[in-house]
């Protein structure tokens, strides 16, 4: 987390929402809970945040080929690479729920060289050269093809892009933690 306060405010009044902020926080709403910090934001511009929530869903769902787990090293790494402690705080969480253990959230932060699978290790590599170069090297895809169909790693470059854009927009438009959060030291970079 890189600023202390939000250069763009999340909405918090519900009564002073536009039609248009209402309907596209309606996408982003779980059972029983107010919307979180990045969606309040993004509903600055809904129409934006209608969009997001459309290809969001995608890498989200079943649609995207790569079983949970996968999907979640990828956001993790990617998220770590990117600095971007708001999504490592909520990705973690998830990642755990789809079967990454405490020890493999450290290790996501070592790389792919902290005694992963070959398959782990060539998603991970795969996040490192996207962040790098936005590209994934010969030698890297030919290790994600070992473990991987055309279309899961079509999917890991869409994972990773999007949650490059992610860590982006939360990094920059200062989006805080939500309530009960605890920011992970190693991404706190607050000055």
């Amino acid at each position: 987390m890189h600023l202390t306060a939000p250069r763009i405010a999340p909405l918090i009044d519900a009564d002073t929402f536009t039609p248009e902020q209402r309907a596209a926080l309606a996408g982003a709403t779980f059972p029983g809970r107010a919307p979180l910090n990045i969606f309040r934001t993004l509903a600055r511009a809904p129409e934006a945040l209608t969009g997001f929530l459309g290809w969001g869903s995608y890498v989200l769902s079943k649609k995207n080929d790569l079983p949970a787990r996968e999907r979640e090293i990828v956001i993790l790494r990617t998220g770590y690479n990117c600095r971007s402690g708001y999504e490592w705080v909520q990705h973690v969480e998830i990642g755990k729920r789809a079967g990454i253990t405490d020890a493999e959230i450290d290790a996501l932060k070592k790389g792919a060289g902290a005694n992963w699978s070959a398959a782990d290790a060539a998603l991970i590599r795969a996040c490192d050269d996207l962040h790098a170069r936005q590209f994934v090297s010969n030698e890297t895809w030919s290790a994600l093809k070992a473990h991987f169909t055309d279309k899961q790693c079509m999917d890991v470059v869409f994972t990773c892009g999007q949650y490059t854009q992610v860590s982006m927009m939360l990094n920059s438009f200062g989006v805080q933690l939500d309530e009960g959060q605890t920011l992970d030291p190693d991404l706190d970079l607050r000055g």
